[in-house]
């Protein structure tokens, strides 16, 4: 893996600076190619700003700017601004582009064959009324490859034609998730640079959906169905805990500088401190980051420290700081980031590095300490904008516990 990373270093250098060969500004419609015809498909919008060439990439709701897009000729090179994750494509006219998508992954680099076509923000065509409308709360079962289940709730919103949401788990969401009802059919998808999804289903009535397919990456695929439920709630099966006679943490890991940092370090001594752990991979860690990252800008005066424990890809700490790094820079992270030197993928990945805790099941997981150096909660998984109200609620009670630990 370390070496197809750095001949990506080597292609992106020799492509020199940015060109002003223009793409058709506008909307276009995207297409990343399974061999199973179950293709994912998303929109972007190009934008051309004088010398240089931007994407905005839309699901719904969000919109993600891509600002580092390299041409030379016929030739493109979009890379992803958090993940590692990158286009590498050819140029047919100024209208058409083809190429492949490339994601790090923990085995490895997937590659997925990739077209887009400007002059059209359509991401699925639409031939029927709907039958139903399905807005509100799902307990949905997703069907493991060997036909295990798996719980979560659906969070819909549908106007028209026209369908958004997510899907929740027990460590997290989808994030966000755009689409349409056409007739008895849903469609849904999503592109941010590591997650690439496709939802499809039927409708059997607004209290019944059957026959999903939940299609991610290159290959993998798994059944689901859904009922209408108020009031579905999910198990907590990525608890983590101390272990029996533990009540601190002890760790010391490098920044991004190669400094080391201890949780025992002065800085964090009567502070309430919040233990992020993530890795540079993970959606839902972006979510979290973002949050984390202003809320410590606007709370650090009242006593409060982050710190951020990365597990990555990569045990190289050049390879894993610079996947790290798009995380601080994308979202101006003042609190410390540490490179555990453990990748997400070890077993032993907890007890490498937080002996003291149970097994990690969850990124992100957030760990509160109170003033006196003692772990006071642990929150797995993170429920992020995505979500609507639900991120809503995680956002009052964080601010909740962080209020009461401070009064402590």
């Amino acid at each position: 893996m370390k070496y197809i990373y750095l001949g990506l270093i080597i292609f992106m250098m020799s492509y020199g600076v940015k060109q002003n060969e223009n793409l058709q500004a506008g909307e276009w419609q995207a297409k990343l190619f399974r061999e199973d015809g179950n293709h994912i498909i998303f929109n972007f919008e190009v934008i051309n700003s004088g010398d240089s060439l931007h994407w905005i990439i839309k699901n719904g709701e969000e919109q993600i700017q891509v600002d580092d897009i390299t041409i030379k000729g016929d030739s493109i090179l979009v890379a992803m601004p958090v993940f590692e994750s990158y286009f590498k494509l050819v140029k047919k006219g100024n209208n058409q582009l083809s190429g492949i998508w490339t994601k790090a992954a923990t085995a490895g680099f997937i590659d997925m064959p990739f077209e887009a076509l400007a002059g059209t923000a359509t991401r699925f065509e639409t031939n029927d009324q709907p039958i139903a409308n399905i807005s509100g709360k799902w307990e949905v079962t997703f069907f493991r490859a060997d036909g295990s289940p798996r719980p979560a709730i659906a969070e819909f919103v549908q106007q028209g034609k026209t369908l958004s949401g997510t899907f929740i788990t027990p460590t997290g969401d989808y994030r966000y998730l755009y689409g349409i009802v056409d007739g008895d059919r849903v469609k849904l998808s999503t592109f941010d640079g590591s997650h690439a999804y496709y939802f499809n289903a039927t409708i059997n009535s607004d209290t019944s959906i059957t026959n999903g397919h939940y299609y991610s990456g290159a290959t993998s695929i798994e059944p689901w169905k859904a009922v209408k439920n108020d009031k579905a709630t999910l198990p907590d099966v990525a608890a983590m805990f101390l272990k029996e006679g533990e009540e601190r943490l002890d760790f010391i890991f490098p920044d991004l500088n190669g400094n080391t940092v201890s949780i025992n370090d002065n800085r964090f001594k009567n502070k309430v401190v919040i233990v992020q752990i993530m890795g540079s991979w993970c959606p839902n860690c972006m979510d979290e980051t973002a949050f984390l990252s202003e809320y410590y800008r606007k709370n650090k005066e009242r006593g409060v420290e982050v710190v951020a424990l990365a597990y990555e890809y990569y045990e190289d700490p050049v390879l894993a700081g610079n996947s790290v790094r798009k995380f601080q820079k994308r979202f101006n992270v003042q609190y410390p980031m540490l490179l555990t030197g453990v990748t997400v993928s070890d077993t032993l990945r907890t007890e490498k590095t937080l002996p003291q805790l149970t097994k990690i099941k969850s990124f992100p997981s957030t760990i509160f300490i109170d003033k006196q150096g003692k772990v006071a909660k642990i929150h797995a998984g993170f429920e992020g904008p995505g979500t609507g109200s639900r991120y809503e609620l995680l956002k009052k009670e964080f601010e909740a516990t962080i209020d009461k630990l401070l009064k402590k």
